[in-house]
């Protein structure tokens, strides 16, 4: 039923747009120019002031002609750098970037399974409930899109995010929440040859923080990790400032908090017994989501896979993504996978197969 040339034929259009987070501009006018063109209610929102985007959220409606609840489908419009000059190789059935910047099949193999999904619906005037479709901005750069989108917009009670590495058919039942980790220490400043003893070093201090901190793996739901650590001083100057940035992520909360007030105990001792002080924190992310097999919601899309001729696969995620937003705001979002893989690198590569498979999928959980 999908019209797969077509479905190809878009998906090449989009990633040949450039669209890194927070330049998704010339990416929402097209696909605003396709949805208009299908028949559907399209909206931009002015999240773009808060997100830093020179766009805002493209919202999306095709009235229901059949009984039954709303769905939501969603997918990002952004991409990771680099993503400008997007130059798609097929070869063997496999979509890959020349080699000099990422696909950006992460998002927009879902933008182009959605827009071709509505498309087949219109044309082949197939029953429907009312469907709901969300293209979000700055997705890659901390969730900025959903957490700023207008939900008062959103009449569906249940949302499919297609964002997910693996095969069509991977349903990702739990998502871990995030806590970001900005904070400094400050110390006293002495001249490191002459009086080293006035001094605190900032540096010292944080270094020993660090070694004191559980970190990468704590079990299998949590993780945490120190990505950066910034002083910038002569070698003979006692550092009076050392910053570092960091998170923590768990799939529940309790272990979440746990992990961030670790970390920051780590960082309060270490000030104390040297004399520092400590400024900034820990920022909430995003929150964690969870769902167990039997949920109704899970059950719907399983029972879609297999409508699709997929097998479905549960998995538990250790990254976040605009589901974890939409469950925080009383949405029953779980994320899909659509094939797409080695993202975040110039090696990114989907199988058009996984690009049908997913626009399949999409069309099962839309008209069953």
């Amino acid at each position: 039923m999908i019209n797969k040339e077509r479905l190809l034929s878009t998906f090449l259009d989009y990633v040949q747009i450039d669209s890194e987070s927070t330049h998704e501009g010339a990416m929402a006018t097209r696909v605003a120019e396709d949805l208009k063109a299908i028949g559907c209610q399209v909206y931009v929102d002015n999240s773009g002031e808060q997100t830093g985007s020179e766009t805002g959220n493209l919202y999306c409606t095709l009235p229901g002609t059949a009984e039954g609840e709303p769905i939501l489908f969603a997918a990002h419009m952004d991409t990771v750098v680099p993503g400008v000059g997007v130059k798609p190789v097929i070869e063997d059935g496999v979509i890959r970037s020349s080699g000099d910047t990422v696909l950006g099949g992460d998002d927009k193999s879902g933008v182009a399974a959605i827009v071709e999904v509505l498309r087949t619906i219109v044309e082949q005037n197939l029953p429907h409930p009312t469907i709901e479709a969300l293209f979000t901005v700055c997705e890659e750069v901390g969730l900025r899109g959903s957490r700023h989108m207008d939900y008062s917009r959103v009449t569906a009670k249940k949302a499919a995010v297609l964002d997910s590495s693996g095969d069509a058919g991977k349903i990702i039942t739990a998502a871990p929440g995030q806590y970001k980790l900005s904070a400094a220490v400050i110390g006293r400043r002495a001249h490191a040859g002459v009086a080293p003893e006035e001094g605190i070093s900032a540096v010292q201090v944080l270094c020993e923080a660090i070694a004191n901190m559980k970190l990468l793996r704590i079990d299998e739901e949590t993780t945490a990790n120190i990505g950066t650590i910034s002083a910038q001083y002569a070698t003979n100057i006692v550092p009076e400032r050392a910053e570092l940035v960091g998170e923590c992520r768990s799939r529940r909360d309790d272990k979440l908090e746990a992990q961030g007030q670790h970390m920051m105990d780590c960082l309060q001792a270490a000030c104390d017994k040297y004399g520092a002080t400590l400024e900034g924190g820990l920022t909430k992310a995003y929150s964690a989501y969870s769902y167990t097999e039997d949920d109704p919601f899970v059950q719907q899309l399983m029972a879609a896979c297999r409508k699709a001729g997929l097998e479905p696969s549960l998995a538990a995620s250790g990254g976040g993504s605009d589901a974890n937003n939409m469950s925080a705001h009383g949405l029953k979002a779980l994320v899909l996978g659509t094939g797409m893989a080695k993202v975040h690198t110039v090696q990114e590569e989907i199988t058009v197969k996984n690009l049908e498979d997913t626009a399949a999928l999409v069309l099962a959980i839309a008209v069953q």
